[in-house]
């Protein structure tokens, strides 16, 4: 198994080894190349390490060029749930010199329109670090199970099912489960895994069953997850609840 797992045996999530990390191979791609493309994920287990990854000032964030997993579709940027403010207020705002940041826009009149716009631009980039998550049915980015592991285009829009729907909810960005949209544009997992390095933080007791079956379970669209062990690079960031059903095997890095 490619994947390098870090588990956090303080119980706290390794926000900060996941940052430095990722920080890391940023500056390895701006040495290598001049300029660095990224991926941010939101929800609350990326809240320690976008705080860890914004506080690297030696960083030529003028050479990056940040892009984001997924939007609601038809909630406003002034929302307290949508993701791109989200980014804005927890790591875009905090770094003046950022070279540029590509925002989703699910309100756009024409979602079509906006999704092809969004796939000539990062089909003009190379992602060299992703950071992202994993849900708790599995899932990475909006790609909910059954997830289309097939598709080539870099950005898709979905249907998101209950269980996403219901975490959303109870991680406090919606009132009701009313009030959380049913679709969304989201990165498309071919997109996500054509990323030279992949960052994974994940945190809590509720993810437990979904890190378990991404890492030990079989490797298919019912756990979008799982296809990260097919990638060569990604290092798999737990805190020790998140971790708590993983035989002890698996933490062979």
């Amino acid at each position: 198994m490619n994947i390098h797992i870090k588990l956090d045996s303080t119980g706290l999530i390794s926000g900060a080894n996941a940052a430095n990390k990722g920080a890391s191979s940023i500056r390895a791609a701006i040495n290598r190349k001049g300029s660095a493309q990224i991926i941010l994920a939101t929800g609350t287990s990326q809240f320690a390490m976008l705080e860890a990854l914004a506080a690297n000032h030696d960083l030529d964030w003028s050479k990056c060029s940040v892009f984001h997993l997924d939007e609601y579709i038809g909630l406003s940027q002034q929302n307290d749930a949508s993701f791109v403010k989200y980014l804005r207020e927890r790591f875009v705002n905090r770094i003046p010199s950022l070279g540029h940041f590509e925002a989703i826009n699910g309100s756009a009149k024409n979602i079509d329109d906006e999704i092809r716009r969004l796939n000539i631009t990062i089909s003009e980039n190379t992602i060299d670090v992703a950071f992202i998550g994993i849900g708790e049915n599995g899932h990475l980015a909006f790609n909910d199970p059954p997830a289309d592991l097939a598709t080539e285009s870099p950005y898709i829009r979905v249907s998101l099912d209950q269980v996403c729907r219901n975490q959303q909810k109870s991680e406090g960005w919606f009132k009701t489960i009313n009030d959380v949209p049913l679709d969304a544009i989201t990165m498309s997992i071919t997109q996500i895994m054509k990323s030279r390095t992949i960052i994974c933080t994940v945190d809590g007791a509720r993810k437990a069953d979904a890190v378990l079956v991404s890492i030990e379970g079989p490797l298919d669209v019912r756990s979008p997850a799982s296809i990260l062990r097919k990638h060569s690079d990604v290092w798999l960031f737990l805190d020790r609840l998140a971790g708590s059903k993983l035989n002890r095997s698996a933490f062979n890095n």
